[in-house]
């Protein structure tokens, strides 16, 4: 299922970031403020349970946060997404894919994988740019393996390509992005796009 983002804010900054005049600095700190809103989007549902406080009046039964949240960033563009989980969320258990794409053929190759326990756990995988979905399927892939319970996608810009690769090989997989764009051009790139995310991001 996709979720598309609906707030002002977050198409102000995403006009920003496709803009090609903008600089890396200040493209880190849109990413960075986009994050925050996508991450409050995609853990909307996230599990509470009931406890009593003591305000300086009386006491008042509120809720806290009751399960645990696990993200995994897609190495490199995908830690520009990493700070507002861990801010938001400190205790958060973090892990970390390497994917790079073969140019030529378009398909993602691992090339590092270190994770944190996470079997029954709800991971959240944080790839800005969903293309092909070549990468995405490969993290989906790899961290069901390791015992998750339920894979959310984290994006800031998806294709209609990737989202029904998604979809069509796991359809219960839900994806959280800020933009859904045209199409994918002949080299596999997203259009109308923002660029390579993180030679943008990292000004290489």
């Amino acid at each position: 299922m996709l979720h598309v983002l609906n707030h002002p804010l977050g198409e102000h900054i995403v006009t920003h970031l496709r803009d090609r005049t903008t600089k890396p600095v200040t493209f880190r700190t849109l990413t960075y403020q986009l994050g925050l809103l996508l991450a409050m989007e995609a853990t909307r549902d996230l599990g509470t349970q009931a406890v009593t406080v003591h305000t300086p009046l009386e006491r008042h039964q509120g809720r806290v946060l009751a399960e645990p949240v696990a993200v995994v960033p897609i190495l490199r563009a995908g830690l520009a997404l990493l700070a507002p989980f861990t801010d938001l969320f400190p205790d958060v258990s973090v892990g970390y894919l390497g994917l790079e794409r073969d140019e030529a053929s378009a398909l993602a190759r691992r090339y590092y994988a270190k994770l944190p326990p996470l079997r029954d756990r709800r991971v959240f995988v944080l790839d800005p740019m969903l293309a092909t979905g070549g990468s995405a399927l490969k993290a989906i892939e790899g961290i069901l393996g390791h015992g998750a319970r339920e894979v959310r996608l984290v994006c800031v810009v998806c294709a209609p390509e990737g989202v029904r690769a998604v979809e069509t090989r796991y359809a219960g997989i839900q994806v959280f992005t800020a933009a859904l764009d045209r199409e994918l051009n002949l080299q596999k790139y997203i259009l109308p796009g923002l660029g390579d995310f993180g030679d943008r991001l990292y000004g290489t």
